[in-house]
């Protein structure tokens, strides 16, 4: 029975990880969970999975919470990023799924690799503003990084008994998002709910942003460098906008393992809950006859200039790539309330780069008060 520890379990990524402990109840049990707020759902988890702890970073939420358990229900209810960092470390665990959106995920993350829990990351922003720091880490801790992506997961699998020193070049598939196809101009005043409609997978809604900005796909080329250990000019982006492929390894053979299944989070997450096993499950099978054709394009750099700008912060180094990161979460948030426009993200997230003096090899500490600094200097170019 392997004991795990969810961060974010009320998210898309931490609700599907449930299903997956639904469909193997004697593989699993959940030890905690936690939430930034949604306390409702959160108590609806706690009845079924019966965790031992919750963790509700919002301290009004926690308080909330408290009131809303059942005398009959033993839970200890945690708050803060205290709360994350202790259920992160709890001793009994034996894998922290981090599916929590964005910067906050990297504290309890480090906690994590430091009590030696092997680590499940869906958490992309983790690797994006501390990869050097947090894969250093892991292997001082002996400590597994399975990745949750699905596009890093099909390159895990891809690499499975490979030698990493022979990859010639990783290929990233991309959908290409809701406003694949179109032209800068006819973006201009597109409205968040347009570009909330992604066509192939069921996300929250900062990611579903990231996804038409291609900003998304940036931060998995960042991820990708420090998972895989490969140079920036190794790593390729393609649109496959049917999402079948979910990414491929090129070798220097010039041979190609791809990795195929249905558009279903459930699998890259199971995948790394039971590694190196696979279990049987119920989710839907693959028939290439009914999909009949896989496409293939280059990305539009000039329409999504997000994916450059990921790539430029890779090439810089330092912490431009805290920068980025931090920027598109402040600025994502903004275009979700209606404060700026779709190609105000790239253009605000530019004058932020170019105005950050870069930390070559910082320490958690230095990352943190980038992050800080980042989203007050962003806050004030909306203003």
């Amino acid at each position: 029975m392997k004991k795990i520890s969810i961060l974010g379990s009320t998210g898309s990524i931490g609700k599907q990880t449930l299903d997956v402990v639904r469909e193997h109840k004697d593989k699993f049990e959940v030890i905690a969970i936690s939430a930034n707020s949604s306390v409702e759902l959160l108590l609806e988890q706690i009845k079924e999975f019966k965790p031992k702890y919750v963790a509700v970073y919002n301290e009004d939420a926690a308080q909330k919470l408290k009131t809303m358990i059942p005398s009959d229900i033993n839970i200890k209810v945690l708050s803060g990023m205290e709360g994350l960092k202790t259920i992160s470390s709890l001793p009994e665990i034996d894998v922290l799924l981090t599916a929590i959106v964005g910067m906050i995920g990297l504290v309890p993350t480090l906690e994590a690799i430091k009590h030696k829990k092997d680590i499940a990351l869906a958490n992309k922003e983790t690797l994006v503003c501390a990869g050097k720091l947090v894969m250093s880490e892991a292997k001082k801790n002996g400590v597994k990084i399975l990745p949750v992506d699905s596009e890093h997961s099909a390159i895990f699998q891809s690499l499975n008994g490979e030698n990493y020193k022979e990859i010639e070049k990783i290929i990233l598939t991309a959908s290409g998002g809701p406003f694949r196809g179109k032209k800068k101009e006819e973006l201009l005043n597109v409205t968040k709910n347009e570009a909330l409609k992604h066509p192939n997978w069921s996300m929250g809604r900062k990611i579903s942003i990231d996804s038409s900005t291609l900003m998304n796909k940036g931060l998995e080329v960042i991820e990708a460098k420090w998972l895989f250990d490969v140079e920036v000019d190794q790593i390729d982006v393609v649109v496959h906008p049917q999402s079948i492929i979910h990414s491929m390894v090129q070798f220097n053979d010039s041979s190609v393992i791809a990795q195929l299944g249905c558009p279903d989070m459930r699998l890259p997450i199971q995948y790394a809950l039971t590694y190196p096993e696979r279990l049987e499950n119920s989710f839907e099978r693959l028939d290439l006859t009914k999909i009949a054709t896989l496409t293939f394009e280059e990305p539009d750099l000039e329409t999504f200039p997000c994916l450059k700008l990921a790539y430029d912060t890779l090439k810089m180094g330092g912490t431009y790539s805290a920068v980025l990161n931090s920027a598109n979460e402040v600025l994502v948030e903004a275009f979700l309330e209606d404060k700026i426009g779709f190609y105000d993200i790239p253009k605000y997230i530019k004058e932020t780069l170019d105005a950050h003096d870069s930390i070559e090899n910082p320490t958690l500490e230095e990352i943190l008060e980038v992050d800080r600094w980042t989203r007050e200097y962003v806050k004030s170019l909306i203003q």
